[in-house]
């Protein structure tokens, strides 16, 4: 077993030791402002006790505010009620098809090897890479830490991302997540927005240069997103359109049906050409 595969088991462990406290003692959530910084303090005192240690809790907390930009971005999810056709204009499909096909072609060795390891083609993985960053143009402006505190606190999702914020925990204790990272609204990480919790249980090192790094390594974000769609049952070979074997993976990347319609028909124009 190699170093990186014992850091990471390690990590999980701690995951599950560090878990949430039971709902009936969990830190007040709130739908404004008003009552984070009590939430903050409370949290803190939780995690403590649950095996964070403090210097980590401190760390972590020093720059943390109630991110309005999160709670708008999280009220406001509307492209999801668009037809395919509307979404696919929107995202602009055919753009990440032309530019996919591109770079395909420019980082064949790299998808080569993922494919051959996690059984992911190339198409799929291109297409997230291309919806959810722009190949890595744009990966959000929020402070993560920020972004998945509040939405812990905000008493929409609360458990959910309170397992989030335990998870970011444990990554930037083990040095994989920095107390300044900055990322998409949700809290998602890197150039295929990972969240934190994910981070755990299906980053690899994908570049082998001995970490984990999804914001600046291609190799580790492509290959930690063909692990993710393996631990979703990806069964290599098969097909990924709506019907076929590997499109409940698709679905377990986004809860939208327009979203995963869309990396099926984008990804096989990538692979296709």
């Amino acid at each position: 077993m190699n170093l990186m595969k014992r850091m990471f088991q390690g990590l999980a462990a701690i995951a599950l030791t560090a878990a949430p406290p039971a709902v009936a003692t969990a830190a007040q959530c709130g739908n404004d402002a008003a009552g984070f910084e009590a939430w903050v303090h409370q949290f803190k005192g939780e995690a403590a006790a649950s095996g964070i240690s403090r210097s980590t809790l401190d760390l972590a907390f020093a720059n943390v505010g109630y991110n309005r930009a999160t709670i708008r971005a999280d009220r406001g999810q509307k492209s999801f009620k668009l037809t395919l056709d509307q979404f696919m204009q929107k995202r602009g499909g055919q753009t990440i098809i032309n530019r996919g096909r591109s770079l395909r072609k420019q980082h064949a060795s790299i998808l080569a090897r993922i494919e051959s390891q996690y059984g992911v083609p190339a198409g799929p993985l291109v297409a997230i890479w291309g919806m959810e960053t722009g190949f890595g143009g744009f990966m959000g402006k929020e402070h993560t830490l920020s972004a998945v505190a509040t939405l812990a606190y905000d008493c929409r999702r609360s458990p959910y991302f309170t397992e989030q914020l335990y998870a970011a925990l444990n990554l930037l204790e083990s040095g994989t997540l920095s107390p300044d990272a900055i990322g998409a609204a949700h809290g998602e990480i890197g150039q295929t927005q990972f969240l934190p919790v994910n981070v755990l249980r299906y980053g690899v090192d994908g570049d082998g240069d001995g970490r984990i790094d999804l914001v600046r390594s291609k190799a580790d974000a492509l290959a930690s997103t063909a692990n993710f769609l393996r631990g979703h049952g990806w069964s290599a070979g098969g097909g990924y359109q709506p019907g076929e074997i590997n499109f409940a993976a698709i679905q377990g990347w986004n809860a939208a049906s327009v979203y995963q319609q869309a990396i099926a028909i984008i990804g096989a124009a990538i692979d296709g050409d």
